[in-house]
């Protein structure tokens, strides 16, 4: 029996293959190893200007959603599929790059700022503060001048290696929320990642 109410799962990225292999789309990457491990797939939905899903997991129907507005207007495309299916913000989890976790990290965190995030920063202005975060982390380029060529640039090969098995822990990690509740696994991954 599932014990948590998590009803969509957010992906955050840029639309368009000059952007799909960048560390900012990690958020999609998750989406995307979700879908294919419960057999789904999304598809575009100009309603809500994104890539839409749903999938089961354990006996539960989940959401799922890549807003191909851009990054810094992810939150028009949350609030449009949100509001539909009348899913609160307290049901909503939202997978995305981390500058300030280590290459290949993951936390996983209930509410707070955007951190300089602007896809987290748009959805905030959109559905407020209290949403889930599935934090990936892609390092951090050492200088603030720098951080905006390095998201939008591809990880190196080893950095790619870690973040695609971040990538499946995270995909695994929110199934794991689907199932157990999502301050159960909150627990248990950021103590584990946090260790190793």
């Amino acid at each position: 029996m599932a014990v948590t109410a998590t009803k969509l799962i957010v992906g955050l990225g840029n639309p368009g293959p000059e952007h799909a292999e960048t560390r900012h789309n990690a958020g999609f990457w998750c989406v995307d190893s979700l879908a294919r491990r419960a057999g789904g797939s999304l598809r575009p939905h100009a309603r809500y200007q994104g890539e839409v899903g749903r999938i089961q997991v354990a006996g539960q129907e989940v959401w799922l959603l890549k807003p191909t507005t851009y990054m810094n207007r992810s939150g028009v495309s949350v609030r449009a599929l949100a509001d539909y299916l009348r899913i609160p913000m307290e049901q909503i989890l939202v997978a995305h790059d981390e500058l300030d976790l280590p290459c290949g990290a993951l936390r996983l965190k209930q509410g707070g700022g955007a951190g300089g995030h602007n896809g987290l920063k748009d959805i905030i202005a959109h559905v407020g503060e209290g949403f889930w975060r599935l934090r990936l982390g892609i390092g951090h380029p050492g200088s603030r001048d720098q951080v905006v060529d390095f998201v939008l640039r591809r990880a190196s090969a080893p950095e790619q290696r870690l973040l695609d098995d971040a990538v499946d822990a995270a995909s695994a990690a929110i199934e794991r929320v689907l199932i157990d509740g999502a301050d159960k696994v909150m627990n248990g991954l950021n103590r584990r990642t946090a260790e190793g």
